[in-house]
């Protein structure tokens, strides 16, 4: 596909929406989960989910890494997440992982191969990059991507508003993981700040 065939897609969009459809999107929006996942392009949550507009609010970031909570700082990521969980009441968090991730991939060998790339050697909390990084993982760091989920998983829940509402039952988190190759979803059990974080994920 080439950006002119996206370009003439554009185009073509408003007759592929129904007006009634367009008028009922313009009064708001009623998400029913927030999905985290990577920017990677191969990752499409709504291709993946079958959600129609308004019902899928993303948060795609670099190795869909949740930041630490840190209220005072200028995040785009906090700002999203507090804005799904305490605007919108979104009943169901996702963050969703994926094989063959190359910012998982980067963090296996602490950073090693980002050195022209400093921001994203930061995000992903590598550090200074090595002078002779280790051996490659597996090339779709299926186990490393799934672990990395589940840290994730771990730091949405510094956020307090999210513990206030997983524990009065208002809200629920859970871990995905995609694999590219197969086109499998897997997902972990349901996570609250007490229940064991080393549970394999199953297929969906």
């Amino acid at each position: 596909m080439t950006f002119e065939q996206l370009v003439d897609h554009a185009r073509r969009h408003p007759r592929m929406v129904s007006e009634a459809h367009r008028r009922e999107l313009a009064t708001g929006q009623q998400p029913v989960a927030l999905f985290i996942t990577c920017s990677d392009s191969r990752v499409m949550p709504a291709r993946i989910t079958g959600a129609e507009p308004g019902r899928l609010f993303e948060l795609r970031t670099a190795g869909n890494v949740v930041p630490h909570y840190v209220p005072d700082s200028a995040s785009s990521e906090m700002a999203t997440i507090e804005y799904a969980v305490l605007q919108l009441r979104i009943p169901e968090i996702v963050v969703c992982g994926h094989s063959h991730c190359g910012a998982v991939t980067a963090k296996c060998v602490a950073g090693h191969g980002l050195e022209q790339l400093p921001a994203l050697r930061g995000w992903l909390g590598t550090g200074e990059p090595p002078v002779t990084g280790p051996a490659a993982p597996d090339p779709a760091v299926r186990s490393e991507s799934k672990e990395h989920v589940r840290e994730q998983l771990d730091t949405l829940f510094e956020y307090p508003f999210i513990r206030d509402r997983v524990a009065t039952g208002d809200l629920r988190v859970h871990g995905w993981f995609y694999e590219i190759d197969t086109g499998l979803v897997f997902r972990s059990p349901e996570r609250t700040p007490d229940s064991p974080r080393n549970v394999d994920f199953l297929p969906l």
